[in-house]
């Protein structure tokens, strides 16, 4: 795999690492992934308690999504990495107001800051790589200098 070639490549690959591994974690020891949310590990189950469930198909999404950021580093996609900021900050919205509602517990706030921060982060290394290209360079399409797609990898 290439070394992200932006900014915002980079901070596309470090959320995609850590997407997968975090999933890889929910998949093989999903008791550390629950502890690490802040949520509770009972000794055993209640009939009907579908969590073990949900923590595999999360875990899964998670693993999914983290070979999508890194396909997407790989072939630095920019309209996806413009598209994760505004979804990033949704989620962020979104997990921010389970931890409010009291649906979720304090801990997962952890996790939306992370969705938010993420956002934050490729959306400043986004203007970053557009300031760094200069003018004529905006959205860094295949014609600018940092964004450029060699042509055996661009999509006719």
């Amino acid at each position: 795999m290439r070394l992200p070639r932006s900014a915002a490549g980079w901070t596309m690959a470090v959320f995609g690492v850590l997407a997968l591994l975090m999933g890889a974690v929910g998949l093989l020891w999903p008791e550390a992934l629950l502890r690490l949310l802040g949520l509770e590990v009972p000794a055993t189950r209640a009939a009907g308690d579908h969590t073990g469930t949900f923590l595999t198909a999360s875990s899964m999404a998670s693993f999914n999504m983290g070979v999508y950021y890194l396909l997407a580093t790989a072939t630095e996609w920019r309209p996806f990495f413009r598209f994760t900021v505004l979804f990033r900050l949704v989620t962020f919205t979104v997990f921010s107001i389970a931890v409010l509602a009291d649906v979720a517990p304090g801990r997962f706030f952890g996790v939306a800051l992370w969705e938010g921060l993420g956002a934050v982060a490729t959306a400043v290394g986004l203007w970053w790589d557009d300031r760094r290209a200069g003018p004529g360079a905006v959205g860094l399409g295949r014609d600018s200098a940092v964004g450029a797609v060699p042509s055996a990898d661009a999509a006719h």
